[in-house]
């Protein structure tokens, strides 16, 4: 078969790459006039509203949110702006943590002191302000079990619900940099500023993984201090290896101009760790004196559960039982098979969960269903304190977008305004 000649190969990628440029324009305005139109929704819903006097509080029925990081806390705005107003239910969202954990900022600030703080967001009732006042109830606790009609939390009490999101978020095990793994902002930032110490005071650091997370880590540990050792270990044939080939490629051209060793092809065995030296699967031992390192429903419906922990879900979102219909699974933690897990994706799972909610309320059927869209391949990715790069990809094309990043603590300062807080006012925790 006679391959394309040159210029021909050039415009086919010219093409492509407008193709891809003009979907992600139009990916943006679809976002911005479902955002627009959903407000404007909510706010004739609000100015109609009318309470039907027969309903006494007992009949008031619960639509239970369990989990408040990207995907519930948006599910329990969405439902605010979209649930019939006559007073027939309410919307309690159950989260265990002090505050909203930004994630995205953790491998910075395991690196970087001072701006620890700013990684953890008040709740506030603000960002419901598309419903009514009272409508959504914050209750600050962990679900322990799951029945068919309750939710059992860990200081006993126990909430009925008529339908019930389940947005637990992953469970890393091993904490930061992807998580902190505890429940109060206090501790949390403890944990931070003992990770930047570890980093301060080692000569050898290893991060294990080549994800956004680990690549991060390894680029911040080096800028921040050139003059220790950093090794990144990777599994496979190429640091976030997910993504399109500029990517890659961009990644491995910052860690050769940081000077971060790159090892692929091997796994640290963490176990091995002695604070002198680490072991690799192959048994190669390099030396390492700072390692990063990177089951509520089993209750309720144990066949649901997949071997690696995430919850089996129908397209509509609905949890893999049909004796199940008016439980939904949003986030992390949904067995959904997406290619790269983010807000995006959480955001668009949480709307999901959430019209099908309100169809289901209004005694239809749930019409709406999950696929892997435009938008999930895009994803920003710093490398080194003062640079990253944005990457859009199809599968196929790839935009590629450098720039310059003048503030450490990154997008923080608008995460803090979206979420109806003001930046960087702490106001405790959720209260009305």
């Amino acid at each position: 078969m006679a391959e394309k000649p040159p210029q021909r190969m050039t415009l086919l990628h010219r093409l492509r790459k407008a193709i891809l440029f003009l979907r992600l324009v139009g990916y943006g305005l679809r976002t911005y006039y479902n955002f627009f139109s959903r407000s404007l929704s909510a706010k004739i819903a609000n100015r109609l509203a009318k309470s039907d006097a027969s309903i006494g509080p007992d009949d008031v029925k619960n639509i239970v949110i369990v989990g408040a990081a990207f995907s519930g806390l948006y599910a329990a705005r969405l439902l605010a702006g979209a649930v019939p107003r006559d007073g027939r239910y309410r919307i309690v969202v159950i989260e265990p943590n002090s505050h909203f954990n930004f994630t995205w900022v953790f491998p910075r600030f395991c690196v970087v002191e001072g701006h620890e703080h700013k990684a953890f967001i008040p709740y506030s009732p603000d960002f419901f302000d598309m419903g009514p006042k009272g409508l959504v109830q914050w209750v600050r606790d962990r679900v322990t079990s799951l029945t068919r009609e309750n939710v059992l939390l860990r200081s006993g009490e126990v909430i009925p619900y008529e339908y019930l999101i389940i947005a637990t978020g992953s469970n890393v095990a091993d904490g930061l940099p992807s998580r902190a793994g505890v429940e109060d902002k206090k501790e949390a930032i403890e944990l931070l500023k003992a990770m930047q110490e570890r980093v301060k005071n080692a000569s050898h650091i290893v991060v294990a993984g080549g994800g956004a997370a680990g690549v991060e880590t390894a680029t911040d540990a080096k800028d921040r201090y050139p003059g220790k050792s950093v090794t990144i270990v990777h599994s496979r044939q190429a640091l976030m290896h997910r993504f399109g080939n500029g990517l890659q490629q961009g990644t491995s051209e910052a860690m050769e101009r940081l000077g971060v060793n790159v090892i692929l092809n091997e796994k640290v065995l963490p176990e091995s760790v002695d604070g002198k030296f680490i072991t690799l699967s192959s048994g190669r031992k390099i030396e390492c004196d700072c390692f990063p390192a990177s089951g509520i429903v089993a209750s309720l419906a144990p066949n649901t559960i997949a071997p690696s922990g995430h919850i089996r879900v129908k397209p509509n979102l609905q949890i893999d039982d049909d004796s199940l219909p008016n439980v939904y699974v949003c986030g992390d933690v949904a067995q959904a098979e997406v290619r790269n897990p983010n807000s995006r994706v959480a955001a668009r799972q949480a709307e999901i969960c959430a019209d099908n909610v309100v169809r289901a309320v209004k005694g239809k059927k749930p019409k709406y269903v999950f696929t892997e869209g435009f938008g999930d391949g895009v994803i920003k990715l710093t490398l080194g304190l003062d640079r990253s790069i944005t990457q859009y990809f199809d599968g196929k094309s790839e935009l590629l977008f450098p720039a310059e990043e003048p503030d450490l603590d990154l997008m923080c300062k608008g995460t803090w305004a979206a979420m109806g807080a003001r930046p960087f006012e702490d106001t405790g925790v959720y209260s009305e």
